[in-house]
């Protein structure tokens, strides 16, 4: 737990992991930069504890973390301590739902920014889903959700899409020459290895384009391990952005996205964009050619990459034109916090 003090507009408590693109990090400079007083708890806490401890509650206890308990009264000696105004939870996370019932009788609002999908089979959390009626709003960045959400029990819903942490996604700074060639590629593409993803990549590596990939399990597949980098920090992510030729933007189906975290992202460090065509990204980015180039399918993606390659002026006008939109709108966490709070 940490506390952080400005000048006081309103005491947040904050259960958000810190760290890397988390985007409980990008929460909490948010709320320091608009003057709140933070205190954050890291859900992670709650999910730690011996590796058969985990594996127990993640498959008899309903995903439950295996320190949910512990947690929970760290929880509730915090806000005796301090009792705050609003307490929001990010993505699938504390308190359950004994807790949370105790904070709303308190007379503190609990909200929740939803980022994932709690029926998904991977990670259904049930006793995630059991505490939703206790809090005041949910905020989902996936409109797929809502109407489950409402009928699960949330007693209020709302679609807040994902944003950009101005402090983390901006253009890149020069490299040297000498590094320049291992950070160039035809087509990047940051983010996990779903198994709907896979056959979009296998598509781009075997057209012949220099492919490059940053994320979990691409070592797994044997066309993909070939040109996966490993995980990536927040300045390789902006070097790598930079320096590709091309953008790949998939959501994630299992998870019923519409957009992802890199929608945002990616416009705000500068790339040129490719993305899956989804109502969602047409809504954020505009439509076919304005600020992307979208595609349906593994052969559209294909032929529109060769196009963009073909065509590096339009390319760079792509990038420029997103990154006016995204940077030049209200998209950066800080909105976002200030639409949960109004």
């Amino acid at each position: 737990m940490n506390r952080s003090r400005r000048a006081v507009e309103m005491e947040l408590l904050l259960i958000g992991n810190r760290g890397g693109t988390n985007v409980g990090a990008s929460f909490e400079r948010a709320a320091l930069q608009l003057g709140h007083a933070v205190t954050v708890l890291e859900p992670r806490q709650a999910f730690a504890g011996p590796k058969w401890l985990q594996r127990y509650h993640w498959w008899v206890g309903g995903r439950r973390p295996a320190r949910l308990a512990e947690f929970d009264a760290e929880l509730r000696a915090t806000v005796d301590r301090s009792p705050p105004t609003i307490a929001i939870s990010v993505g699938i996370s504390p308190p359950g739902r004994k807790v949370a019932g105790e904070l709303r009788r308190r007379g503190v609002r609990l909200i929740n920014y939803l980022t994932d999908d709690p029926w998904q089979r991977r990670l259904r959390a049930t006793w995630f889903i059991e505490a939703l009626w206790a809090y005041g709003t949910i905020f989902t960045t996936k409109r797929a959700l809502v109407g489950d959400l409402q009928a699960a029990g949330a007693s209020q819903v709302k679609f807040l899409p994902f944003a950009y942490d101005p402090e983390l996604h901006f253009p890149a700074e020069p490299v040297s020459s000498q590094r320049q060639p291992l950070l160039t590629s035809d087509v990047f593409f940051a983010g996990g290895g779903d198994k709907d993803r896979f056959p979009f990549l296998r598509a781009l590596i075997q057209a012949g384009f220099k492919v490059a990939i940053h994320g979990a399990y691409w070592d797994r597949d044997s066309v993909t391990k070939t040109v996966w980098r490993g995980h990536a920090d927040p300045e390789q992510l902006r070097q790598a952005t930079t320096a590709a030729r091309i953008c790949l933007c998939l959501v994630r189906r299992a998870n019923r996205d519409g957009h992802v975290m890199r929608t945002f992202e990616i416009a705000a460090m500068g790339g040129s964009i490719l993305a899956e065509d989804t109502e969602e990204h047409r809504e954020i980015l505009g439509p076919d050619g304005e600020c992307a180039a979208f595609f349906r399918s593994e052969r559209e993606m294909v032929d529109k990459a060769k196009w963009l390659l073909d065509h590096p002026g339009e390319r760079s006008r792509l990038a420029q034109a997103a990154h006016l939109r995204i940077t030049g709108g209200q998209n950066t966490y800080a909105d976002r916090l200030r639409a949960m709070l109004a």
